[in-house]
């Protein structure tokens, strides 16, 4: 018996299927993205405050700026992948117009995926390689069960962990390292107390 080749899955088909707002192309599928547990929709939260004083313009009131930030946004890349991100960034040096277009299919500059249970290997491994041919230069993984923060910087041989951190230290990540982050603050522990 022999295997008929399958074709992997376009944006017509990601759009074919109705409600876009949760569907991504992985591996070629399109696949639902997993539904956030309240740790995970509370880590993306509060990576979004975290990132404010980044998010407008170059030496603009409130913070260094210089960089176009969103959560949940879809982006497309070149090997046909169309990823809904946690939290993704353009530097506003490169990319000077907000990205408009839906899905995105300008390179980002930075990535950051909140782990879901079920879902590790689409973080871990399958993403990861999508971003590393596209050259995304920084790769964030923060796991909010384990409240750990990984901190991937783009190479020709593979992405290198330049950080890893865990609730308890503050830290100055790359590419944002102009503030200091409190990592147990990204995952919402403060509020806990």
């Amino acid at each position: 018996m022999v295997a008929i080749p399958r074709t992997p899955a376009t944006l017509d088909d990601l759009i074919a299927r109705g409600d876009t707002d949760r569907l991504e192309i992985v591996g070629g599928h399109v696949v639902e993205k997993a539904m956030p547990s309240p740790a995970h929709a509370q880590t993306e939260a509060k990576l979004a405050a975290a990132f404010d004083p980044y998010n407008r313009k170059p030496g603009g009131r409130g913070g260094p700026g210089g960089w176009w930030l969103f959560t949940e946004i879809h982006v497309s890349y070149p090997n046909g992948e169309i990823y809904c991100h946690d939290a993704a960034g353009w530097r506003r040096d490169r990319v000077p117009e907000r990205p408009n277009e839906w899905p995105v299919r300008v390179r980002p500059d930075w990535v950051g995926e909140i782990v879901s249970p079920r879902h590790e290997k689409d973080d871990l491994v399958t993403k990861p390689r999508t971003l590393l041919a596209a050259e995304v230069p920084h790769y964030w993984v923060l796991d909010p069960e384990e409240t750990v923060l990984l901190v991937h910087r783009w190479s020709r041989d593979g992405y290198i962990v330049v950080l890893r951190a865990a609730a308890g230290e503050v830290v100055r990540a790359e590419p944002f390292d102009g503030i200091e982050l409190d990592v147990a603050t990204l995952f919402g522990i403060e509020d806990d107390e």
